[in-house]
């Protein structure tokens, strides 16, 4: 799985940062390191409502504070879909 985080100016000041961190810290947490991809991408033109997160082919907007329960909803129950 692929996951794309907007670091451009805007999603840097809604958070990027923490939300690169939060998402770090769960693929580790759930030992997810051989399973996702994750980098960093400037602009990808959806940053009005939050951080920009592409996961494979779709976007999202993401609040740092939401980001644990994101993650939770939408990137670990993908993977488990994938595992199965």
């Amino acid at each position: 799985m692929k996951i794309k985080v907007c670091i451009g100016s805007s999603c840097h000041l809604k958070g990027s940062r923490i939300v690169i961190q939060t998402f770090q810290n769960q693929i580790e947490k759930h030992n997810l390191q051989d399973v996702i991809q994750m980098s960093g991408q400037f602009c990808m033109k959806n940053c009005q409502n939050g951080v920009c997160i592409m996961i494979d082919d779709k976007a999202f907007s993401v609040n740092p504070a939401e980001a644990d329960s994101f993650f939770e909803k939408e990137i670990i129950t993908r993977v488990k879909v994938c595992n199965d």
